[in-house]
């Protein structure tokens, strides 16, 4: 009975939690769910196949890094369901500017391909995104309950 209590306690704790920051750890390949900077929820992610460094342009695979925002969520995704990143800001548009080229854009935190899920055991071990944020179904269901539109997220290597 003490077990049945603790694991409610803890169940109710997450679906009550007031996510205030969305962490990724590029070289740990993790999430963290945190509020007032203590750890709520963590997933294992997958990213792009040139995952270390900061995206710089359309096309080079990588997650860009720095403070951004969760600023929409999309519910008709080619990845099941997904949450828009606010990248690139107005510093990347004019990085990308000098350097002659486009900074890309649409990087989200979002399911599985659609009508692949069942395979996330195996592709969640492999980075496979075009830069975004893969979780599987089951967690991107629990990531757009709990995360919402207007949290941050900081991503960092």
């Amino acid at each position: 009975m003490k077990i049945i209590a603790l694991m409610l306690t803890i169940a109710s704790s997450t679906c009550f939690a007031e996510i205030d920051l969305v962490k990724i750890d590029k070289s740990e390949r993790r999430m963290y769910l945190l509020e007032k900077e203590k750890i709520v929820k963590e997933y294992h992610v997958a990213f792009g196949d040139n995952p270390k460094g900061h995206k710089e342009q359309e096309g080079d695979e990588k997650t860009p890094e720095g403070i951004y925002t969760l600023d929409y969520k999309k519910e008709d995704s080619s990845f099941y369901r997904a949450m828009h990143i606010s990248y690139p800001n107005q510093a990347d548009l004019d990085n990308a500017k000098r350097k002659g080229f486009s900074a890309g854009g649409l990087i989200m935190v979002h399911g599985q391909r659609n009508n692949l899920g069942k395979f996330s055991r195996l592709t969640q071990r492999f980075n496979w995104t075009n830069g975004c944020i893969a979780l599987t179904n089951s967690e991107m269901d629990e990531f757009m309950m709990l995360v919402k539109v207007g949290t941050k997220i900081h991503i960092e290597w």
